[in-house]
């Protein structure tokens, strides 16, 4: 996901939203105007170390890309460092290796959210459908989700999109089926979101500009704009996270400091509230550069090499 003109922060907006936020939580954010770098740090470890619900997995080491067919002993490699630390892990396509990832973290007691990757190639979406389908129907698939921020991109139509859901749901009748996209896709978009069984939402609040000190309650009214468009349908934030360098976008800075302090307030509201959240992302990946300038190559909590940044 990037910056999206018409969709940013507003404070104006940001208050209303809060104020008229029926769903308030009684979780109080953290207080870092005290807390010394070092002690950040700790507090950081300390909230990683503690678990998180859901990660995502970064595939693409130096040099590599998506189209790159990546080996499984690759991906073993990335989930033996993560199992430790996620009850869950999401993945973003079905073909090119990508498959190895629902089945090697099944292997180590993970549960897995797994994406079929959706474009304007239409081949292309064949082989991941039928693949997203196969993997379930073997038992590597927990939730299953038919294109990530298709709409956003503007790759598909929306009668497009909903055909894909309809023959995944048709497929797997036991298994949750969804729809990945940014927060207010769902409420834009009342056909996409009433065929979903569940929403997976992406609240990105440095995408739309927003100051690290209001990045927690514009996250929290992201959510809730997604819940209400839900109508009582379970929500998972699918991707949330912050980058560690690369720049600013407005009012937002990417820092070591804003990317530990967005972690720690994100994972504790979220296990204060029992909301499921995968958090974006697991390690850095240098491809995404270009699409994202230069920010993209930063969401990591470990960094390219595997290390843990903090």
């Amino acid at each position: 996901m990037s910056f999206r003109e018409g969709h940013y922060f507003s404070l104006e907006n940001n208050y209303n939203n809060s104020k008229n936020n029926t769903n308030k939580s009684d979780y109080q954010s953290f207080d870092f105007s005290e807390i010394s770098s070092k002690k950040l740090a700790e507090l950081w470890r300390e909230t990683l170390e503690n678990g998180m619900h859901g990660i995502c997995f970064s595939m693409y080491e130096d040099g590599q890309k998506p189209g790159d067919i990546i080996t499984a002993e690759q991906v073993n490699r990335r989930i033996q460092i993560l199992k430790p630390y996620s009850k869950w892990v999401r993945s973003f396509s079905c073909i090119e290796g990508n498959e190895h990832i629902p089945r090697i973290a099944k292997e180590n007691g993970m549960q897995t959210l797994v994406g079929a990757w959706l474009g304007d190639d239409l081949e292309l979406n064949e082989k991941e459908i039928e693949s997203l389908i196969a993997l379930a129907k073997e038992g590597s698939v927990d939730i299953a989700a038919v294109g990530n921020e298709v709409m956003y991109r503007g790759d598909l139509t929306e009668d497009q999109l909903l055909e894909y859901i309809k023959r995944v749901k048709e497929a797997l009748p036991n298994i949750s089926v969804g729809y990945v996209d940014a927060y207010y896709e769902f409420s834009h978009r009342p056909r996409i979101t009433e065929v979903c069984d569940v929403i997976l939402t992406n609240c990105y609040p440095y995408w739309e500009g927003c100051p690290i000190e209001y990045s927690l309650p514009h996250m929290q009214s992201m959510f809730n704009s997604a819940k209400d468009a839900g109508q009582g349908k379970r929500v998972i934030i699918t991707e949330t996270g912050w980058p560690s360098e690369g720049g600013s976008l407005k009012g937002a800075v990417a820092t070591n400091e804003n990317a530990m302090k967005y972690f720690i307030e994100s994972q504790n509201w979220s296990k204060f509230n029992d909301i499921e959240i995968f958090y974006f992302s697991s390690f850095d990946e240098s491809w995404k550069v270009g699409p994202e300038g230069a920010v993209g190559a930063y969401w990591g909590l470990w960094d390219k090499n595997e290390k843990l940044k903090f």
